[in-house]
Formats: C-alpha cells, sequence, structure tokens
C-alpha cells in the first residue's frame, strides 16, 4: 500500500477563507485517494461522487462569499452504514437489508446537511454494528483487519479519503478501529449525539467520529449536536463550538485494565515510552499500587467486558427475534446465536447486570476527584493479521460501560503499524477531554 496521509479538514479552513483553497479542490484530493485505495481497502459500501461534487461547489461559493453555513461547510463525510440517509440506501451490513431505503435522514445526517458538510457515500458495518466483520481492509496491510463495526469509517478517515466518518459504538466500535487505522477516535458521553434514524438502540450505544485529527472529531460532531442536540432526555455535547484549547494535565491516572494481560510486548513498550514522555513535562501520573482509587477502579473495570457483553445481549432479543420473523436464513449464524443467547436470559439476570454497571460507574467517577483524565492503550498491538475478526475489545469496552468520552489517538507505532493511545475522561466533560488529548498529541510530537 502506498504512504497514507490523513486529510485534515479544519486546517485547510483558512485557506477556504483567502480563497487560496476551495471545498471543491479539497474534494477533489479526497476523491483522487478514494480512486487510488478505495479498491483495494472497500471502505464504502455505496458512494455518490457526482452529488459530492455539486454540494461541494456550493459551499465552495459560500465560503468566497464569506457566508460558510458553518466550520464544516463543505467538509466530505462518510456515512456507517447504520445510520439513515434519504438519498442513499441503508443496508445495515445485512443481507436482509440489501437495497433497503427508509427514505429519510437520520438526525445526525439532516444536521451534517444543514451544516454544509458533503455527503460522500456510506461506510461499511459487520452485520447490525456487531458481527462478523464485513469486506473492508485495513489500509496499512489489506491483510489485517480495520476493526468493527465503523471499519469503513476508519479506514476512510485513516488513508485520507474523507476527514471524518461517523460511527457508533457500544463495546469498542469506534476506537478499536481507530488504533488500527491510524486516525482518531472520538466517542463521546453516552447519548451526546442524537441517535435518531440509526439503528444502534442498544443503552450504550454512541455516535462518535473517526478523523484526521482531534479539531475534525470534534467539529464535526459540535456542529451535529448544535442543531440536533443529544438523544432524548440528555443535554447533547457539552463545550464550545472551536475545539477546546490545549491543556496541560496535572495528573493523569494510568489504567491497565484486563488488557494488559493481553497487550504485546511492543505495545507495552510504547506506551510505557510515551507516558514517561509526559511524566517528564510534570504530569504525575498515578497507578494502582500508589493510588487506592485507581486501585478500586480498575479492580471494577475487569467486569467491564463480560458486563457489557450480558447487557447487550439482553438487549439485542428485540430486534433480532424480528428479524428471525421475516427471514432467518438471512441472518448470518452470528445473529442467530446472539439470538438464542438473549433468549436464555431473564429480566432479573438483566437487571443485576445494570446494577453491577452503575456500581462500576460509581467507583470510575470518584477518580474525578484523583485525576484529570485516565490514560491506557487503545488496543493490545497492531491490528492482527487475518480478516476473521474485528480485533478485542478488551482495551476500549471500559469507556463504553462507563458511559465517558474517550478518545483514541494515533500516537504509537508498533513494527511500522498504528496503535492508538487511549485517553478517558468523564461523564459530560468532553471539552475536557479534548483539551487534555491537544496537549498530550502536542507534547508527544515534540519527543
Amino acid at each position: 500500500m502506498p504512504k497514507l496521509t490523513p486529510r485534515p479538514f479544519f486546517s485547510a479552513v483558512d485557506g477556504f477563507k483567502s480563497s487560496k483553497d476551495t471545498p471543491s479542490a479539497f474534494l477533489e484530493r479526497c476523491l483522487a485517494t478514494f480512486d487510488e485505495l478505495e479498491p483495494q481497502v472497500l471502505a464504502f459500501v455505496h458512494s455518490d461522487k457526482e452529488r459530492a461534487r455539486k454540494d461541494a461547489a456550493a459551499a465552495t461559493a459560500r465560503w468566497r462569499e464569506g457566508k460558510p453555513l458553518s466550520p464544516i461547510d463543505g467538509m466530505p463525510v462518510g456515512v456507517k452504514d447504520i445510520i439513515e440517509t434519504q438519498d442513499m440506501p441503508t443496508e445495515m451490513g445485512s443481507a436482509l437489508y440489501k437495497g433497503y431505503r427508509s427514505n429519510r435522514d437520520a438526525a445526525s445526517v439532516t444536521a451534517l446537511r444543514e451544516a454544509g458538510a458533503v455527503i460522500l457515500g456510506k461506510t461499511v458495518t459487520t452485520e447490525f454494528a456487531t458481527q462478523p466483520p464485513g469486506p473492508t481492509r485495513n489500509p496499512w496491510d489489506p491483510r489485517r483487519t480495520p476493526g468493527g463495526s465503523s471499519s469503513g469509517s476508519a479506514a476512510a478517515a485513516g488513508s485520507g479519503m474523507v476527514p471524518a466518518g461517523l460511527g457508533t459504538q457500544v463495546l469498542g466500535s469506534i476506537l478499536r478501529p481507530a488504533s488500527f487505522c491510524g486516525c482518531v477516535g472520538f466517542k463521546p458521553s453516552l447519548g451526546a449525539i442524537n441517535r435518531g434514524g440509526s439503528h444502534d438502540a442498544l443503552s450504550q450505544s454512541v455516535h462518535g467520529a473517526l478523523a484526521a485529527s482531534i479539531e475534525d472529531a470534534w467539529v464535526v460532531l459540535r456542529e451535529i449536536a448544535d442543531r440536533a442536540g443529544g438523544d432524548p432526555g440528555y443535554s447533547g455535547l457539552i463545550g464550545p463550538a472551536a475545539p477546546p484549547a490545549a491543556q496541560q494535565p496535572r495528573r493523569l491516572a494510568v489504567l491497565e485494565t484486563p488488557g494488559w494481560a493481553k497487550a504485546s510486548a511492543g505495545a507495552k513498550a510504547a506506551f510505557a515510552a510515551a507516558i514517561e514522555t509526559l511524566a517528564q513535562a510534570d504530569v504525575k501520573l498515578l497507578r494502582r499500587g500508589d493510588n487506592a482509587a485507581v486501585a478500586r477502579a480498575e479492580t471494577a473495570l475487569e467486569r467491564a467486558l463480560p458486563v457489557s457483553q450480558q447487557v447487550n445481549t439482553w438487549e439485542s432479543r428485540w430486534p433480532i427475534n424480528a428479524y428471525r420473523a421475516r427471514d432467518p436464513s438471512k441472518l448470518t449464524q452470528f445473529a442467530l446465536d446472539r439470538l438464542a443467547d438473549a433468549e436464555r436470559m431473564n429480566l432479573a439476570q438483566y437487571r443485576e447486570r445494570l446494577a453491577e454497571r452503575a456500581q462500576i460507574r460509581a467507583i470510575y467517577a470518584a477518580l474525578a476527584a484523583e485525576c484529570d483524565a485516565t490514560i491506557t492503550l487503545s488496543a493490545t498491538g497492531p491490528a492482527p493479521l487475518g480478516l476473521e475478526s474485528t480485533g478485542d475489545p478488551i482495551f476500549v469496552v471500559a469507556g463504553s460501560c462507563l458511559g465517558v468520552p474517550a478518545i483514541s489517538l494515533p500516537l504509537l507505532s508498533v513494527e511500522d503499524l498504528p496503535v492508538g493511545l487511549q485517553l478517558l475522561g468523564f461523564l459530560d466533560e468532553d471539552a475536557r477531554l479534548i483539551a487534555t488529548a491537544r496537549w498530550v498529541r502536542d507534547r508527544l510530537a515534540r519527543g
């Protein structure tokens, strides 16, 4: 594969203001990368270049007149194919929904269009955003998984086809593919982005962004929240319209989580070097061996994956039983097995898991008095060879179980392949996490 270069949009806006660059020219650079890489990467299940060109031309005219609709006016975006689009099919990675059109835009897509974003196409997802893997290949090495379930958006953003793609996460479906594909993955706080018109109804699911930069991830989600708000009953993404300024954290809690036992030696070494650089910049690092609150959080998070899996299984009983009633032959064995597992559970067991999840969240929330954020790996190592799996979510399930904002930064490298550095914040303190992430990125870039 050729050298990959993510293509930030946020840093190109000054060129639009001065007319040295235009959204149309920016789109053409994206399309040149698309034409070169998409035949091997297979990030998109559907695309519409001509409509994208028309929308980019309209954005170019608005920037020239000094009247852009928003800071993302003209931004090419990929939309994960469980999120409805009026002008394109929404197939959800399922044979059952081949060619399905809802004839409406999801709340997030409506907001993107109102902000002037250019919807290039629908990006590949796994079946109903779970398993098994879709056709997408890792842009760094097509023999390796891109992760899942937001595989297409991650591959498109990591390779420079688009500066941002919408993703969803219920276990690790934004942060893990971001780590594998070398882009930023930002999962905001639970409920921060309106999921209306998206087929991800589970209680841990959140809309987020796979992006070329932290700034792109923030502005695209912030513009959506401005127009569509959060999920019903939630206040929406909280923070300024512009990306929060970089701010040095005073204290970071280092979380090993159950993933540490599975992490490769190379990933552990890269992580150790990164946090040593932060320590040299006078960031105090708290660990389970010297801080009781961190130790309690580590113990609580040992149950994050099994608790999340059981909660998700019960909540998947519907709609999978409705899908089975329509045509079980068009469901994968994974979906049928998951339904069988759900039918073996009962409501009392589900309530027990919810109570356990609430306890885990309360223990982690106590860390807010001890540190500005927590830091860990995003994955056990580089994307594994083979296309039969989307990879292990063991490191990134914590943010989903907790409902807190989490971000994967493409700052580590093992064997010339990307590995994400993960930061987790505290509920509804997304802006603070972004400020910390920008400082961490800038500090590690200086070495």
